[in-house]
């Protein structure tokens, strides 16, 4: 069965704003998705805060292109009232977070891709960085 990756969104980030020192593997992971090797999730507000972000740097145009096509290569996860009200409720420090996990949770995801592990430490699925997730797909 193929793994369901949620994408926090600091990988998105990376890989669309081609970020120095962490662009290489978020493409790789967006690579892994183009081939069918995993699927690739990430949550509604993901996708706005990344618009918003690379909008800053670059013209809107540009910036929603970039979101078109990164969406070919993902599916969006499940952001509901249930989702909210259990970030709302958690321990999380980040309310972002918060939504953040709960929406991989709902919607069946293997594990959490992001670049701030310790942010999800009560997490009860895998939170690995993209680096560490490439080692473990290579060595299975």
């Amino acid at each position: 069965m193929m793994q369901k990756l949620f994408l926090d969104t600091n990988i998105i980030i990376d890989f669309l704003g081609e970020r120095e020192g962490f662009y290489e593997p978020a493409a790789k992971l967006m690579t892994l998705a183009d081939q069918k090797k995993i699927q690739i999730l990430i949550s509604p507000t993901s996708v706005t805060t990344a618009y918003y972000i690379l909008s800053k740097f670059e013209n809107s145009k540009v910036a929603l292109e970039k979101i078109r096509k990164f969406k070919l290569l993902c599916d969006i996860s499940l952001m509901d009232n249930e989702v909210v009200e259990k970030a709302v409720n958690s321990n999380f420090k980040d309310f972002e977070d918060g939504m953040q996990y709960f929406s991989a949770l709902a919607s069946n995801c293997n594990v959490i891709v992001t670049r701030n592990e310790k942010d999800f430490k009560n997490a009860l699925i895998p939170v690995i960085n993209a680096e560490s997730y490439l080692q473990t797909f290579k060595n299975n």
